[in-house]
């Protein structure tokens, strides 16, 4: 009986395994599309068409206003409107390749990768019985001390 077992267990996962299909897994520099690898497109383009059978992935520089970061397989920029005022940030500087934001006035960077400021916090407030020590600015906040207490 067991014998029947050990000789049915392989057929199931070769029939399961038919029956389930495979997935495709592509290189880095490559993506899917549908059932096909195709070459990504560089930053500052995206795809134009997709590779097929017989020709290689068309890639097209990314228009004036949109940017793309890295190698891709999308069809369209990322607009450089990212930069969420809603969130205490504006743009600096956008180009093909990427796009970096900047703190609002009245707000600091709280977290930053490679100069591009990605969370923006408000500057403190100093509280009655407080003075402004040192005002805050793109990168640090307000420091706030205790005025002094005067006998009278």
């Amino acid at each position: 009986m067991l014998r029947k077992h050990l000789r049915v267990a392989p057929l199931l996962i070769l029939v399961l395994s038919v029956l389930g299909g495979h997935t495709l897994t592509c290189r880095r520099s490559e993506y899917l599309n549908g059932d096909q690898c195709c070459p990504k497109c560089s930053a500052g383009s995206r795809v134009e068409q997709h590779c097929t059978e017989f020709r290689n992935t068309s890639c097209l520089d990314c228009d004036e206003g949109t940017f793309m970061n890295r190698p891709t397989g999308f069809t369209a920029c990322f607009p450089c409107k990212l930069c969420d005022s809603g969130s205490g940030l504006k743009l600096k500087s956008c180009t093909a390749t990427g796009l970096v934001c900047e703190p609002l006035e009245g707000f600091y960077c709280t977290y930053a990768v490679e100069g591009n400021c990605l969370v923006a916090q408000k500057h403190r407030r100093c509280q009655q019985g407080q003075y402004i020590r040192q005002k805050g600015t793109a990168v640090r906040d307000t420091e706030c001390s205790e005025l002094p207490f005067v006998e009278m």
